[in-house]
């Protein structure tokens, strides 16, 4: 009988940065060591990153990729290191080996490959055949990756070879949903097969995807052993004994907030902060509206990278209320941060001018507003372009559905953090972020949202009130309901068939915008992909 020692690597290994990645885990293997660890085990696609796309089409990738797994098993001196890599042997493989005594002592292939919601591993891997379970230290040991235990035959294949303790990599991107969804797996997947299950996960922000860590100790019987904090990064030790069939998790910080809002305001920081840094830009520049949007939009930026980073601009108009202009420099102050005041009077009045003999004849209407918009569109994406500092465009997830946001203006920038929150969401989020320390003023919190673009504006007034227009929102999108079922379930025909018709014409708009952190389950992009072009109605 044996008691083994083994760390994971809850770190963020970059898609791309093969070498950083490789150096990354060699310093890992070695503080696992100074640790007393016999084993560490790093998330799915190590030294590539997850998910690298179309890299893996590319053979100086994959050459590149094997190399430094050569360099890697190089440094497995007095401890065994479990990593995550493309595999090419004629076909392509989701694998990963074991690197001990200075070399790979077998590679597993991963054996179910996910090609649903963000995944399209079957566009560029082959399935791997069979579990592997090998002695580790007087322990069965079967190696799995991801998927392998989302489905029930690789983990059932592994028990039957006598695996005592199942080793699970992944790269299992962040939702709402997810952390409970992983718990009741592994709780299921721990009972049927009367086997221990560790479990790691990377953790970071890669373009639209947010991984939240969130590893995992499940007992043979389906407690679960130990935790891991979401979006931190740790090297977790912990102890597994197959005479005890338990687990000791060393030194685990528990999670002080698991609320849905502390775990998705985690996520949209990190969301931000990994694509800021990894895209190397110097800081973000947003505009400030004095709007709920804007407001919680600044609280993450300056969250995720300090205030000296973040630059808020006014931008005026005739319609802006002085309440707006007031709460925004409020904030601004609160916050820390530099703030620029340009009005958009004189270029708007330039735009109308050069426009009026071709509008002759034509009564004003949204048009002259979404110029307004596409006044600050381009004042902003102008700072943006003389600074360096990327454009944090502010629209939430019940705008970007209907269409109430202005392609070329307010939908400008490199990154949309709350792209993937309805409106309902921004309003928790900021009164969550306001109990840990009042940064968003309670003002902009309580007053009516509007764009502000004609006298007396109010998002209701083209819009039916949120929290009713997020419940249709849901069920049509994340649900996939019918118009039909969703009037069923007691909401009013025409608003339920003109929020459908509102959704279903805006996907051209939204195929041209920023991407942004997903958080539900059916998040705009390559989560949801909708042709432009279609008849269905």
């Amino acid at each position: 009988m044996a008691t083994i020692r083994f760390a994971l690597a809850q770190f963020d290994f970059p898609v791309g940065a093969v070498t950083r990645n490789g150096a990354r885990v060699r310093e890992l293997m070695r503080q696992a060591r100074d640790a007393g660890a016999q084993l560490v085990a790093f998330p799915e696609l190590t030294l590539s990153g997850y998910p690298p796309e179309d890299l893996l089409l590319r053979p100086s990738f994959l050459a590149a990729c094997e190399r430094e797994l050569a360099d890697v098993a190089l440094a497995a001196d007095g401890i065994a290191a479990y990593v995550g890599h493309p595999h090419a042997v004629g076909e392509v493989y989701n694998a990963a080996s074991l690197l001990a005594a200075a070399a790979a002592a077998f590679t597993v292939h991963k054996q179910a490959l996910p090609n649903y919601t963000v995944f399209d591993e079957k566009r560029y891997f082959r399935p791997g055949r069979g579990s592997t379970v090998t002695d580790f230290s007087g322990l069965r040991v079967g190696w799995l990756v991801c998927e392998d235990i989302w489905e029930p035959e690789p983990a059932a294949r592994a028990t039957e070879q006598g695996a005592e303790l199942l080793l699970v990599i992944n790269a299992s991107p962040f939702d709402v949903g997810k952390a409970q969804a992983r718990e009741e797996l592994l709780t299921r997947r721990a009972r049927e097969n009367r086997v221990a299950i560790a479990y790691l996960n990377l953790v970071g922000g890669q373009d639209d995807l947010v991984f939240d860590g969130g590893s995992l100790l499940v007992e043979p019987d389906g407690r679960i052993a130990a935790r891991a904090p979401a979006f931190v990064d740790a090297l977790l030790l912990a102890d597994y004994d197959n005479t005890t069939r338990k687990f000791r998790a060393i030194d685990w910080t528990a999670e002080s907030d698991a609320s849905r809002e502390a775990r998705v305001y985690a996520a949209l920081v990190r969301g931000i902060r990994d694509y800021v840094e990894k895209n190397h830009f110097p800081g973000v520049i947003l505009g400030l509206s004095g709007g709920i949007d804007s407001a919680l939009t600044l609280a993450l930026a300056v969250d995720a990278l300090g205030a000296g980073r973040v630059t808020g601009v006014r931008l005026p108009s005739r319609y802006t209320s002085d309440l707006s202009n007031a709460l925004a420099a409020r904030q601004a102050t609160s916050m820390g941060i530099a703030l620029l005041t340009i009005p958009i009077a004189a270029p708007f009045a330039g735009f109308l001018d050069v426009l009026a003999p071709a509008f002759a004849g034509h009564a004003a209407d949204v048009t002259e507003e979404n110029l307004q918009s596409r006044c600050r569109g381009a004042i902003l994406m102008a700072l943006s372009n003389k600074t360096g500092r990327m454009l944090l465009t502010t629209g939430n997830k019940s705008e970007y559905a209907t269409g109430y946001a202005t392609i070329y203006g307010d939908m400008c920038g490199g990154f949309a953090p709350l792209k993937d929150c309805y409106k309902d969401l921004v309003y928790a989020l900021a009164r969550w972020r306001n109990r840990h320390g009042e940064v968003i003023p309670q003002a902009v919190i309580e007053r009516a949202p509007s764009a502000e673009l004609r006298e007396n504006q109010t998002d209701q007034d083209s819009l039916p009130a949120y929290a009713m227009l997020d419940a249709i929102l849901e069920r049509f999108i994340e649900g996939e309901q019918s118009q039909a079922e969703i009037v069923a379930a007691g909401f009013d025909e025409a608003t339920v068939r003109r929020i459908a018709q509102l959704v279903l014409a805006s996907e051209y708009k939204r195929r041209q915008s920023a991407p942004g952190p997903k958080i539900s389950t059916r998040a705009f992009g390559r989560d949801r992909r909708y042709p432009i072009s279609s008849g269905w109605r």
